[in-house]
């Protein structure tokens, strides 16, 4: 994994961290409905951000790869299972 990435991912996740720990004390003080679903998603969102950093690395770390080292059919499955998956979450 690039470094820059790595580093991005890990602080998002870091805070996305402290994020849930923040949505199960809303629960646990049963905090109004609206704002804890609005906590919810603000996790997803920021999940999503770390799900594009991976897909950035990705894309051209490994993929690069598989299209130099002859593997394009590998790459082309890949990037089309991704695309799928972020097809799914609409």
């Amino acid at each position: 994994m690039r470094k820059d990435i790595k580093s991005k991912a890990i602080r998002r996740l870091k805070i996305i961290e402290g994020q849930i720990r923040g949505l199960q004390k809303m629960v646990e003080e049963e905090s109004y409905c609206v704002n804890i679903i609005t906590q919810a998603s603000a996790v997803k969102e920021a999940l999503s951000g770390v799900e594009d950093l991976v897909l950035e690395n990705h894309l051209s770390t490994h993929v690069v790869e598989q299209m130099k080292g002859g593997k394009e059919d590998q790459a082309v499955k890949e990037i089309l299972k991704v695309y799928k998956l972020a097809q799914k979450k609409k």
